[in-house]
């Protein structure tokens, strides 16, 4: 129909004005952009048009007798085509009979919208009677084009149609332009526009807000298209009639989509076919038929979100939804460019102590529990940047006193995997340090973290835990992660519940490694993400020994690998064996050599008594020799009591921690115990002589099938605790009672 109508509207401007009539949009380059760039004709006069709707008449089938919308592209496609050929030839003939709004007679369109033409001066500036956008022009052209292709404008909106409400109509726009997403603005529902809508409110439209009118009529939503082609022509370095070339350009470096609010007549679902060749999915807030195989576009083609079927409290709530799921769809990845906390924030401050004489109040450690789980979620079950803090906040604690915390991260994207849940769970670390005033040691149901004084005063509270994971992760993982919100729990029963399901997950992610050895590895993996601590200090982590954070094992380096070939994962060629028993590999070698400034020239894997692995500070647990024993202790960060080894943890840590190798004193992951890998040249598992109360009761089952895979099925009863020993001399009658078998074994020494 809108082909016959181009047909009709050109044929009545070339006998009114001739064929060698100036045709071209105001202040742009590519003569007809969309027309150049699919068929590569250089349109100048309205003769040139005349091939163009020939061109558009031959991508047209034969219309169903039912003139149903099929679910199913198949023709669909170059039906878009022809329309957005008729669309812009329209357009153009629009400009040649004036710039001023005016009905021209005998060229009105289907439905009863008048044919006039648009500001040609380009010049954004609000929309009025008559004030509308054209073409954009290339100066502003190039300026957005810059802004996608860095990455500041993640991508472009084309509304179509009315919104439910004014509200509504302002809260989708608000939503955008806080996303940096330029919006165009076209078309109408029974005459009312968005555009009326936002105008009414006072909304501020024009280049400088991201919010362009192009015009009242769906016909100006050929400008949106005409955007896309040039910049795949100006940036993409297209040339005309490449028009595969520059559809696929689009569907992979211009994020946009369609939305379609209010009624969608058959006008907007041509245009929107045409939409759909770009790469470009159409969401729909009313009820119409879904086109949801994948193919054409990244994701779905066409979605139908029926605005009263939203779930959401009110229709603010589901305009917002609405939004987010047009996001989703398109894939387009939302950059938080500031991390909006009251304090400094940036990599200066990682490697910054909280010193308890400055602390405010602090979590985890000797008088508090502190978790951090991440888990994956669907899309629907997260909304970005939401946080919520259950339970209260520190106001009321004592200046250093403490408290517990649970901080859940739930996380949702098209590309995200469960395996990369440990990955970026790791990253809490990381992101929080960078904050002035914060101290965060430790990952998982140990993390230790402090808040100090300075940064309290400023305004730093609970919230903002979760206003930064949400800026990071959108800044550091964007490819994986398009929705982010975090639950901070301290209401008691919350806590416990979350604590719960965090440890399960633990274990179940420990567990994935079951029936990998160091021996079918090629590679290990290295982890430098705490050198903001300790400079010198490099992890290298196998199937049979994990991080000694004990958050990440050998698949969550891999995973990690892949999600960011450039950071702290990195893989390490075994290369040449140089002693199998002890752990000593040339790759590992060297690369611990040059990552940790030279200051470590071997590690090995297997021994505590002969260059063991460097710590940093983040370790769960704590091996020593004793000798008197003949053996090791082994003591868990949850453990405050003293040791056979005359030192509390946190003294011990110390020694063990900041880069040092220190032979007869390592931190490792407390799953390292189960290893059969675990300081297996020094005689492994059996040396251990006094280990705390807190790992012999929570990993029972698991060191029990270590003591029978020893040959030793009552081995943990024989190795003391807290509750037996807390000096050497306590220590041996035990050991010799139970007939510890470390006493009969060579020296350690």
């Amino acid at each position: 129909m809108l082909v016959q109508e181009a047909d009709q509207i050109l044929q009545r401007a070339l006998q009114e004005n001739g064929p060698d009539t100036e045709v071209a949009f105001p202040n742009t380059a590519y003569y007809l952009p969309l027309v150049f760039g699919m068929t590569g004709r250089e349109v100048q006069t309205l003769g040139d048009l005349v091939p163009v709707i020939e061109d558009a008449k031959r991508l047209l089938r034969p219309v169903p007798a039912d003139r149903r919308w099929t679910p199913y592209l198949g023709e669909t496609l170059d039906s878009g085509i022809a329309t957005l050929l008729a669309e812009e030839t329209i357009e153009a003939v629009r400009f040649i009979y004036g710039l001023e709004p005016q009905r021209v007679p005998g060229l009105e369109l289907a439905g009863g919208t008048a044919f006039t033409s648009p500001d040609a001066n380009g010049d954004g500036q609000a929309a009025g009677n008559g004030h509308l956008n054209g073409p954009i022009d290339d100066i502003q052209l190039r300026s957005w084009g810059i802004q996608l292709v860095d990455g500041r404008m993640p991508g472009f909106a084309a509304i179509v149609g009315a919104a439910k409400s004014n509200e509504v109509a302002v809260k989708i726009v608000r939503e955008l332009q806080q996303r940096n997403i330029l919006t165009f603005l076209a078309g109408n529902v029974n005459g009312r526009s968005i555009i009326h809508q936002l105008q009414e409110e006072g909304v501020e439209m024009g280049y400088d807000t991201y919010i362009v009118p192009f015009g009242l009529d769906t016909i100006s939503a050929i400008y949106a298209l005409g955007f896309a082609v040039r910049s795949a022509l100006t940036f993409g370095g297209m040339k005309g009639g490449q028009a595969r070339e520059i559809l696929h350009y689009n569907k992979e470096r211009v994020f946009a989509f369609v939305l379609a609010l209010g009624e969608v007549d058959d006008l907007k679902y041509a245009t929107a076919a045409g939409a759909i060749n770009f790469g470009f999915p159409v969401v729909a807030d009313t009820r119409i038929p879904q086109i949801l195989p994948t193919g054409v576009t990244t994701y779905e083609h066409v979605i139908s979100m029926p605005f009263n079927e939203i779930a959401a409290e009110d229709d603010l709530g589901r305009a917002e939804k609405l939004v987010q799921k047009c996001i989703e769809v398109r894939g387009v990845k939302v950059r938080v460019t500031e991390v909006p906390v009251p304090v400094a924030y940036g990599s200066a401050f990682e490697g910054e102590r909280v010193r308890r004489a400055d602390m405010r109040v602090e979590f985890g450690g000797k008088y508090s529990r502190a978790f951090e789980f991440l888990r994956m979620v669907d899309m629907d079950e997260a909304e970005d940047g939401k946080v919520e803090v259950i339970g209260p906040g520190f106001d009321e604690i004592e200046d250093g006193g403490a408290m517990d915390v649970g901080i859940v991260i739930e996380v949702a994207g098209r590309e995200m995997q469960q395996d990369f849940e440990p990955v970026l769970e790791r990253q809490v670390h990381y992101f929080v340090n960078a904050a002035s005033g914060l101290q965060h040691i430790g990952q998982r149901d140990i993390a230790w973290i402090r808040i100090s004084k300075a940064a309290a005063e400023k305004g730093f509270d609970l919230e903002h835990f979760g206003k930064i994971l949400h800026a990071r992760f959108h800044a550091d993982f964007g490819a994986i992660v398009d929705k982010v919100q975090v639950k901070i729990y301290t209401d008691p029963a919350e806590l416990e519940k979350w604590l719960e399901t965090a440890r399960d997950a633990y274990d179940f992610r420990n567990q994935r490694l079951a029936d990998l050895t160091d021996e079918r590895v090629d590679e290990f993996y290295s982890c430098t993400l705490c050198q903001s601590f300790a400079p010198n200090h490099v992890c290298v982590v196998s199937p049979q020994r994990l991080g000694l954070c004990g958050a990440y094992n050998w698949l969550d380096c891999k995973a990690s690998y892949r999600i960011n070939p450039t950071g702290p994962n990195q893989p390490i060629r075994k290369g040449n064996l140089i002693d199998a028993e002890k752990g000593y590999w040339e790759g590992p070698n060297e690369f611990v050599y040059q990552h940790s400034n030279q200051a470590i020239e071997e590690v090995t894997m297997y021994s505590i008594m002969e260059n063991p692995m460097t710590a940093c500070g983040c370790f769960e647990c704590i091996a020593m020799v004793i000798p008197e024993g003949n053996g090791i202790m082994v003591v868990s960060r949850e453990d405050p009591s003293m040791t056979p080894a005359g030192m509390t943890f946190s003294t011990l840590a110390g020694m063990a921690g900041g880069g040092l190798q220190s032979p007869g004193i390592m931190g490792h992951g407390k799953f390292y115990l189960l290893s059969p890998k675990f300081i297996s040249a020094d005689g492994g598992f059996k040396r251990v002589v006094w280990m705390s109360s807190f790992l012999k009761e929570s990993m029972a089952d698991e060191l029990q099938e270590v003591a029978e895979r020893e040959g030793d099925p009552d081995l943990i009863d024989k190795i003391a605790d807290e509750r037996d020993a807390t000096t050497v001399e306590e220590l041996l009658p035990v050991l010799e009672e139970n007939e510890h078998p470390a006493l009969t074994m060579p020296p350690i020494f």
